[in-house]
């Protein structure tokens, strides 16, 4: 964004989007987008449903209608394309768990000059949250890449590959894509014993337990299991300083079979780290929320694949949502 984009009324429009934020987290978690589902019905209706006052249910329901996420007639509220699609429970499509993630850091947001000034984390990690935090955080994590998965997939070729290590994979979700794409490719998601039901049952789900395992363990402190020929490390390494991811990497460097690739995938920021806009702010997130954990540029992620030893270490051509993107290094011969 250019300077000169900057007015009074677009930066007091920018100090107030989170209101317009709020009232969608609110929407979500009160579930009145499925609560419509395909019906029109009065603001009385789903007041009662949710056991809100119906000024107040009113005043939300009219919100949202102004942000064009319902459409208000003399009979009430009716979903509009988008929201039913996209915030309606029932829909494949669905990405409610992850707007509730987003309501669940909201207050350490607002706490973001605290965290400035003490450079330390204001929030607890998401292992250490309840089992409703957690749930929207992995649900959430699942969503989105049931969504990129698609178009991810097909931008890394592990036609060559036999066996795949899922690092930190919570659902499996990118393994199970991974193998749709890939016949003779089987995959470990290895992750935490808290994610290992979800895992467990997404797989089951996808039809692929007879080619995906789970193995529980902590990579930050545990063995990697070995014998690989890939390893995808999707979005593991913001939540670490820089000295951890090395130690992460040289980890994912040991466990694959001479030839093998590393792929990260990561929110990338520009060698100036000044953007682009999201891993910017998304540096600040875990900011909040780890000790040391920040977005790392592309420099910083190809330094450290070269220093553990990878070779052909390159940027593929991706670009994913909230700019995130693809780094690859091969482990020599």
């Amino acid at each position: 964004m250019e300077q000169s984009d900057w007015n009074p009324q677009r930066i007091l429009q920018t100090s107030g989007a989170y209101w317009a934020a709020c009232a969608l987290h609110a929407a979500v978690e009160l579930d009145l987008f499925s609560l419509i589902g395909d019906l029109c019905l009065d603001a009385q209706t789903l007041a009662r449903r949710i056991k809100a006052p119906p000024d107040a249910a009113g005043r939300l329901l009219d919100a949202v209608a102004a942000m064009g996420l319902l459409a208000k007639t003399e009979g009430g509220y009716a979903n509009t394309e988008a929201s039913r699609i996209y915030l309606c429970a029932d829909s494949d499509r669905y990405l409610g768990y992850i707007i509730r993630h987003h309501h669940y850091l909201v207050g350490s947001w607002a706490r973001l000059p605290d965290a400035v000034r003490s450079g330390r984390p204001i929030r607890l990690p998401v292992r250490e949250k309840g089992v409703r935090e957690r749930e929207a955080f992995l649900m959430g994590m699942f969503n989105l890449a049931m969504q990129l998965a698609p178009r991810l997939v097909p931008a890394i070729d592990l036609s060559s590959c036999r066996r795949l290590l899922d690092l930190g994979g919570g659902p499996g979700t990118y393994a199970i894509h991974f193998c749709r794409r890939c016949p003779r490719l089987t995959a470990t998601v290895m992750d935490l014993s808290t994610t290992r039901p979800f895992a467990e049952k997404t797989i089951r789900n996808m039809g692929m337990e007879g080619r995906i395992d789970f193995k529980t363990g902590d990579y930050l402190q545990d063995e990697l299991p070995d014998g690989f020929d890939a390893v995808w490390m999707s979005h593991i390494l913001h939540g670490e300083s820089e000295s951890v991811c090395r130690e992460i990497i040289a980890k994912a460097y040991g466990c694959l079979d001479s030839g093998g690739v590393a792929v990260i995938h990561e929110f990338i920021l520009n060698d100036r780290m000044d953007g682009p806009l999201f891993p910017a702010l998304f540096s600040l997130n875990m900011l909040l929320g780890t000790d040391g954990g920040r977005a790392y540029s592309q420099a910083q992620l190809v330094d450290m694949l070269s220093a553990a030893g990878f070779v052909d270490v390159k940027r593929l051509a991706f670009t994913g949502t909230n700019d995130s993107g693809l780094i690859q290094g091969r482990k020599p011969d």
